[in-house]
């Protein structure tokens, strides 16, 4: 199961008036040691119960602990730092708790607009079940993967808006779902503009839409989803916060043979960041904290799905 709430290093967005994409030529980046709580109530959790005994029972809670080294390394070149090749997770997304590692280049335009194309090499990678439905036996555990691409364009035609495309094609190695109308395989269509609004030199928010369409194989399984978010971010002294709330409407095509209902899922979600620049009075040393909640509504009770994450850790930037 690809965990949606994930332990990551914390940072903030950088300022649109920045000049270049880094302050000077060569490497830089940052690495982090978190160690965090995280639950899961989900039936396509492969770390829970194997075996379920009715389709319209609700998913039981799986709670661990984690202990999570990530990190992110950047190399800025040109006359006017204006390219960069990176790997990693970007600030912007880790701030408002988004997974997303990747490998990829940015480019400056000479009016401030950054292009940014990378590969998503592990954003699809996980374990699920084989057939997640299959009732009064042991279910057992296949690979999904797939590969994702992005392009952003941010301070695209103002320097407080930003583009988001990516196209993703997702694969489930052993699917053995026997609706074909639930089949998983899928190419995922992704679209993002997010819009800052200063509040004051230290605040702003930032609103943002999301739209997906999956075109999966089954075509109980491909959905139109919408999603509205509101960030606000705070920087005080060595404090910064960051607070984001969202809520994803998603509408599936057509009714299964498995339910003999159309799906209609409505998700609330909610994550909170903090940093605390030069703890301990350690140059370049951040003490970290995230937590994460996450509650799908579901009008199949099998799909309902509730998570909860809280962690604390340490950053170094280099």
């Amino acid at each position: 199961m690809n965990p949606r709430l994930t332990l990551l290093p914390l940072a903030f967005i950088v300022s649109s008036a920045q000049a270049q994409l880094a302050e000077t030529a060569g490497f830089s980046g940052e690495i982090s040691l978190n160690a965090g709580f995280v639950s899961s109530e989900s039936n396509f959790n492969t770390d829970s119960n194997s075996t379920i005994t009715s389709l319209n029972q609700r998913a039981e809670s799986d709670e661990s602990f984690i202990v999570a080294p990530l990190g992110s390394a950047a190399y800025t070149f040109g006359n006017k730092l204006n390219h960069q090749v990176y790997a990693g997770t970007t600030r912007s997304d880790i701030a408002i708790g988004t997974l997303a590692f990747q490998l990829g280049y940015k480019y400056q335009l000479a009016s401030g607009t950054v292009l940014d194309f990378s590969y998503l090499p592990t954003i699809l990678e996980g374990e699920t079940w084989q057939d997640p439905y299959l009732t009064g036996q042991s279910r057992k555990t296949t690979d999904e993967g797939g590969n994702a691409f992005r392009l952003q364009i941010n301070r695209f035609l103002d320097d407080n808006f930003n583009l988001d495309l990516a196209y993703a094609d997702k694969d489930v190695e052993k699917d053995t779902v026997t609706d074909s109308s639930l089949l998983r395989d899928a190419k995922i269509y992704h679209i993002k503009g997010d819009y800052r609004i200063p509040l004051s030199r230290t605040s702003m928010l930032q609103p943002a839409f999301t739209y997906v369409y999956q075109d999966a194989d089954g075509e109980a399984e491909s959905f139109d989803s919408y999603r509205f978010e509101l960030s606000w971010f705070q920087f005080v002294n060595r404090h910064r916060f960051a607070v984001t709330a969202g809520y994803t409407q998603k509408n599936y095509e057509a009714a299964s043979d498995t339910f003999d209902k159309t799906r209609d899922d409505g998700k609330l979600s909610l994550f909170a960041a903090y940093e605390y620049k030069n703890v301990f009075d350690w140059q370049n040393w951040s003490l970290i904290s995230l937590a994460g909640y996450g509650n799908n509504d579901s009008n199949i009770t099998f799909y309902d799905e509730k998570e909860y994450l809280l962690s604390v850790g340490l950053n170094y930037d280099f």
